[in-house]
Formats: structure tokens, sequence, C-alpha cells
């Protein structure tokens, strides 16, 4: 196949191509190899000795292998942040720089495979076929609804922890973010009425996990509106969520359907007017989370909502996965999970909200990504999580 030549870089992107020459990540040795003598230790004839001892005791892989503490980065390219489908190839270098990421904030070793299908049944059996090789998946940009199969399945058909990031990462700072928010306003998790505009992976599991909190009053909405029991038009993933969600039926726009309401998040990347949120209840709880460029610009909802939230760096309260998914599969691998819990997730995000807690103001309800006390909090946490089977949504 011939390709199109591409144009020269624009001189003012050229430091952030530099950053990705000949990728971002690298394999490191643990020790040199300066001899014979290290080089039959960790190839031939010594490595013998290693394979036939895991061979006969497989628990000993735990020990003597890197693949209990590896995280393989999957994605099919289906559901780039802000790009879409765009395929394998050019989805990779967000694959690498999730794998930086594990890297700098966790010292955990990631890899990113990038597969070239978007057969569901291919893409478990090839995440199942390479599995012996890691000791965790992390899902990565795979569009709904195919990606709640994918996890869903893995997770029942592997015996280590599986976690889609987009749903699961997103929802754990989302529901960190909204307890320190919920508290600077005043109100309780059972009074927040909340709108959350997007009905795809994060937001039905933003949804979710707001619900296991608490959360009685939740409507989603996609393209055309409010997801209520009129429609003929639903997926049976939004069907199901009729059992627990809009239960009085609201229908409308997002943007009819934000009067009156607590708290707006935003997962669409749709527009949300000013008069919309001017119409919200006193003292709205805004999260503005679509990248790069927010629901509403954060400046004109600060002149309604107490607290502010956006998924960019530039402004106040950034709500990046990036504080829960290191720590995450930190503590599942230290405790030695075999999967990644709902109470795990629950206890992630009291560790988070908890960072803090006694510096908390309407500008800073969560801890800044290079906030070193949020790794080991997280990890910690997940892995008492796993280890009592128990967690608790604190209410402060």
């Amino acid at each position: 196949m011939k390709y199109p030549e591409p144009p020269p870089i624009d001189p003012a992107l050229q430091p952030i191509f530099d950053a990705h020459d000949e990728g971002k990540i690298s394999v490191e040795l643990k020790e040199p190899i300066a001899g014979r003598e290290d080089l039959s230790k960790v190839y031939t004839p010594g490595v013998a000795e290693v394979c036939t001892r895991i061979y006969d005791y497989p628990t000993e892989k735990r020990k003597y292998t890197a693949a209990p503490h590896t995280v393989a980065v999957v994605s099919d390219g289906t559901a780039v942040l802000g790009l879409g489908d765009i395929g394998p190839d050019a989805a990779l270098p967000v694959m690498e720089g999730k794998a930086c990421l594990f890297k700098q904030f966790a010292g955990i070793d990631s890899y990113p495979i990038v597969l070239n299908t978007k057969d569901v049944d291919e893409i478990i059996e090839t995440v199942k076929a390479i599995a012996p090789s890691f000791g965790g998946i992390n899902l990565e940009d795979i569009s709904a609804p195919r990606c709640f199969e994918i996890e869903d399945r893995l997770k029942e058909e592997l015996d280590i922890p599986v976690m889609h990031d987009d749903q699961h990462g997103t929802a754990i700072v989302v529901t960190a973010a909204l307890r320190n928010a919920r508290m600077l306003s005043g109100r309780k998790d059972g009074e927040l009425r909340i709108v959350i505009a997007g009905a795809g992976a994060s937001g039905i599991a933003c949804a979710k996990m707001l619900y296991s909190t608490g959360v009685r009053d939740i409507i989603l909405t996609d393209s055309k509106g409010a997801i209520d029991p009129s429609r003929h038009d639903l997926t049976p993933v939004k069907q199901q969520l009729l059992s627990w969600t809009n239960q009085e039926g609201v229908r409308g726009s997002t943007e009819e359907i934000l009067a009156g309401k607590d708290c707006f998040i935003g997962l669409s990347g749709a527009t949300v007017s000013e008069e919309a949120i001017a119409s919200m209840n006193h003292d709205p709880i805004i999260f503005a989370l679509s990248n790069p460029t927010p629901e509403i610009h954060p400046e004109i909802a600060r002149k309604y909502a107490t607290v502010v939230a956006t998924g960019r760096s530039d402004f106040p309260n950034q709500i990046n996965n990036v504080l829960a998914f290191p720590g995450i599969f930190r503590g599942a691998f230290q405790a030695g999970a075999t999967q990644i819990t709902e109470e795990m997730k629950i206890a992630a995000a009291v560790a988070i909200a908890d960072v803090v807690l006694d510096e908390m103001s309407t500008e800073k309800i969560l801890p800044e990504p290079f906030d070193e006390r949020v790794i080991p909090a997280v990890t910690e946490a997940v892995k008492n999580a796993w280890l009592t089977g128990d967690a608790e949504w604190v209410i402060r």
C-alpha cells in the first residue's frame, strides 16, 4: 500500500513530536549482563533451572518472572479520547503514553498492545492468549457497547485483574471529586440530582458508581436526549439503565432537563449553554470533562457554580485518571488480587478524596497528579479492600 508523503511538521509542534521520537518507552535490564557468567545465569544454561522449577511449581512464576507485576495496555483504537476511531496504528502513541504513566507514577512496567481487529471474540481470545505474560490487563479506548462485553468476559475467564480504565478510572476520580464538591456545597449524596451527558462507557460507569454511593436521582442523556422509557431506539445497555435511573421518566434534551438539578457531569463532547447552567439549582456543581473543549467554559460556569471541574490541566480541579489507575494496579499486585472489585474502586475513590480533605477548597477538590501522597494512599486502600473484602463509603 502506498501512503501519502507527510508534510513538514509545524515548528510550534516540533517539541511534541520530539518527545515521541522513536517511541516513548524502552526495555531496561534490572542488572547488566557483563560477561559469560551473567549470560549463563539469565539465559542458557541457567534459565533452564528456573523454567523447570516453574513447570513443577507454577506459583513460582510470581517470584521468578516479571509477568505478575506487569500490565498489558490493550486497545483496538476505536474510541481514542477526542479522536474517535483512528485504528490501532494511530492509537499506539496513546497506549505508549499510558505505559509511561504506569512507570512514572507507580513504578509498574507495562506494554502497549494494539489489536488490528474490532471483533469482540477475536479481541477476547487474543488477550486470553497473551495473558500468561502479564499480571494485569488495562483495556483502553475500546468503543461502547463492545467494551462492556469485552471487559465482562475477560474478568470471568482470566484470573488476573482486568480493568477498562475509560470506564472505571473515570468513575473513581469523578466519584472522589464529587464527594468533596458535595461537601463544599453542603449537600448529601442522597440529595443530589445529577445529569450525566454521555451514555457511553465512562458515563454509564460514573452513574453506576455514584448510585452505589447513595445517589439515587440520576439521568443520563445521549445525542437524542434523556434516556427515558418512551424511547424505542435504546440499545440493550441503555435499556438496562432504566431500571435504576430517571425513575420519573423525564424527557427532553440535556439543556432542558438541567433546570433545577444540582450537578452536571459532561462526558459527551456536547455544548451546554450558559442559560442551561443558569437554570440549575442554586450553587450547582459543574464537571465539564470533555477534552480539549469542555461542554461549557469554566469561567462561564463559575458565575453560577460552587465547584467547577474539567478534564484539562490548565484549569483548577482536573479530573485525571492518573490519580487512580496506577495505584489501583499497584495495590492489586501487592495484595495478590485476581480481580478488581467494586470494594477496591470505592476504596480508591475515598483514598483520593481524603488526600486533600484538610486543605480542600472550591479550587482544590482533588490532589494534583504529581502529589506524592496519592499513589501510596490508593495502593494501601486498594490492597486492604481486597484483603478484607470490604470498603466503606466514608461520609465526611
